[in-house]
């Protein structure tokens, strides 16, 4: 069982062994950017949000923004890289590898990469700042992290599969998920926005990856609100993705 999923997954390992450092000094430097940007940039005018220093306010979300952003570009551009270039998809279709072998291989592989190229961006900001939590909260927080990068990755490969032309994934990626992920709390509190808005944000899967994880991790509280919301959104975008698949390599 998953044999198929696994045989995926590891292929997917081999091609980043060969990039790994390129991958991870490419990827990293996004978010420490934005960190120095407004976690060091912005200290000496901004105080404390919600009683944490706003260094280590923003820290967990740029470190889950990193998984969850890695975690939806490896399936969207894995998948739209080996049905229209490689033509892999179609020999896949000759084994007895599955449709579910296949979206479950790329949802693994998505959050394998997303927890590697996080935990790079975690080690920076630790030297680059006091940042520390206690480490009975890293399992708490590696569940956000996987339910979280499960929906971008389904994202991803709902993307790959449905878009021919390469330069449409960045415009999803530009109009749609940096959108929401920057209206999900990462930089600012949710109660600066006006209540009305408010029940709209909270309904977001983005505002519950980046809450719960802040929550667990530097507080060691699970918010199941939270959690049911992630887990609702992975299972409908899961089954989303394998119909979505499945159509597309009947055509």
């Amino acid at each position: 069982m998953f044999r198929g999923a696994i045989s995926i997954w590891r292929r997917d390992m081999l091609v980043l062994r060969r990039s790994l450092f390129s991958e991870l000094l490419a990827v990293t430097a996004y978010p420490l950017t934005l960190y120095l940007a407004f976690g060091i940039g912005l200290k000496g005018y901004i105080g404390n949000v919600e009683g944490i220093p706003y260094s280590l306010f923003i820290a967990p979300g740029l470190i889950s923004m990193t998984a969850v952003s890695a975690a939806f570009n490896e399936s969207a551009w894995s998948m739209w890289f080996h049905r229209r270039v490689q033509r892999t998809i179609e020999e896949y279709r000759v084994t007895p590898i599955t449709v579910y072998d296949i979206v479950i291989g790329k949802i693994i592989s998505g959050f394998c990469q997303g927890t590697i190229k996080g935990v790079a961006v975690a080690l920076v900001i630790f030297i680059l700042t006091p940042f520390r939590f206690p480490p009975a909260n890293l399992l708490v927080y590696l569940l956000f992290i996987f339910l979280g990068s499960m929906i971008f990755s389904c994202v991803g490969t709902i993307c790959g599969t449905m878009i021919d032309k390469p330069e449409n994934i960045g415009r999803v990626e530009a109009v749609v998920i940096v959108p929401l992920i920057f209206m999900s709390g990462i930089f600012f509190p949710l109660s600066s926005y006006p209540t009305k808005f408010l029940p709209v944000i909270l309904a977001l899967p983005t505002t519950a990856i980046f809450e719960g994880a802040r929550h667990s991790l530097l507080n060691g509280t699970l918010d199941f609100g939270n959690v049911g919301v992630l887990v609702v959104t992975a299972a409908a975008i899961f089954i989303l993705a394998v119909y979505t698949f499945n159509r597309k390599i009947e055509e």
